[in-house]
């Protein structure tokens, strides 16, 4: 109980340790993949002949009107299957899709429907975005190989000024993180790019262009959608220039570079990092953290992704325009309280959902 209120309370697959220095998930295992008991789950609609599986992890698995719940309302066609999982990395959501899905698709095969996967994880792996990008594209090429299409929602934005994972010029490296595994879902990424060294363990080659089954059908932005505090005050670029020009790996990763072009990356990294609050969500969208949309996060999530989807959906999108973005005051930092601290201050119903006593 404690690792899943943990993920939940922000912590992810490469959380802080006990001071507060970020930590890198333990290498994967492939070989032994996640135990969950068989799955039992069936379709029950039979007048809505579009079948969409939803796979996330806890964001996904929100239970008060999640987006997966709101898609099936807004698209007349759709019987959705929401099997997002706390706590769960790219790997993991890999892992249940085949467990719960692929493995007995002759139970969830029929004539006359239509099969989709809406994918929207990866958050509690992204420490790792090279992994976690093929772990993803593993995944689209299994639904693909077995008769799904895909919409790819990307990860939803994320973070805060009380984080330490993004105090400073430390939040650089989750925000380039969080945008490698959103542009690889976004297909505007090669596949050096996207997967690094992963690239030799594609079918077509590591050099070959992307082929169609690697790729979402559909893809949708989130982190650069309303959710976004695109007006939050910026942060005094001047300390930051300072703390990366002392930053030892930033020194060494850019030891190549001539002194005037050495000068513009750092001047370009300190007003990126000055920005890093307008790439965390807005705060009236939150719920218990600042990973976590509330209801009015998920209604805009569904609403955001309602336009891209197929016409057989049968979805009817609303049309009235988001209400404007207010200004975002800056958080002040604060200390992260204990774990059964935070665990305390839940509704009964996320700790009923955690396990433990409501």
């Amino acid at each position: 109980m404690r690792r899943a209120a943990w993920l939940l309370a922000g912590g992810l697959a490469f959380g802080t340790g006990p001071s507060g220095h970020a930590q890198e998930p333990p290498p994967i295992d492939e070989a032994a993949p996640v135990a969950e008991p068989p799955p039992t789950w069936r379709w029950k609609l039979a007048d809505r002949p579009v079948k969409v599986v939803v796979l996330a992890g806890s964001i996904g698995a929100w239970p008060k009107q999640p987006y997966a719940e709101r898609l099936q309302k807004l698209c007349r066609h759709v019987e959705v299957k929401n099997l997002s999982k706390v706590g769960f990395g790219a790997f993991q959501l890999r892992q249940r899709f085949k467990q719960q899905v692929a493995d007995r698709l002759g139970e969830l095969k029929a004539p006359g429907r239509e099969l989709w996967l809406v994918f929207q994880g990866g958050l509690n792996s992204v420490g790792t975005p090279a992994r976690t990008n093929h772990d993803i594209r593993e995944m689209f090429v299994l639904a693909h190989a077995k008769g799904f299409k895909v919409v790819g929602l990307s990860l939803t934005p994320w973070g805060d000024e009380g984080d330490k994972r993004w105090a400073g010029i430390a939040g650089l490296k989750y925000l380039r993180a969080t945008s490698r595994v959103v542009d690889f879902v976004m297909g505007t990424l090669s596949p050096a790019e996207a997967l690094g060294e992963f690239t030799r363990k594609r079918a077509a080659g590591a050099e070959a262009a992307w082929q169609a089954d690697e790729r979402a059908d559909v893809a949708v932005d989130l982190y650069r959608s309303a959710l976004r505090a695109v007006t939050a005050p910026l942060r005094d670029p001047a300390p930051l220039e300072k703390a990366l020009a002392k930053d030892r790996a930033w020194q060494a990763a850019h030891a190549d570079l001539a002194p005037e072009a050495r000068t513009a990356a750092l001047q370009a990294d300190a007003a990126l990092a000055a920005e890093l609050p307008r790439w965390f969500m807005r705060t009236e969208l939150r719920s218990f953290d600042h990973i976590h949309p509330n209801a009015e996060g998920h209604r805009l999530i569904a609403e955001a992704a309602c336009p891209s989807l197929p016409a057989s959906w049968g979805c009817e999108c609303p049309t009235t325009p988001p209400p404007p973005t207010p200004t975002v005051k800056p958080q002040p930092p604060r200390e992260q309280p204990p774990t059964d601290l935070l665990v305390l201050l839940y509704p009964a119903w996320l700790r009923a959902l955690l396990g433990g006593s409501p």
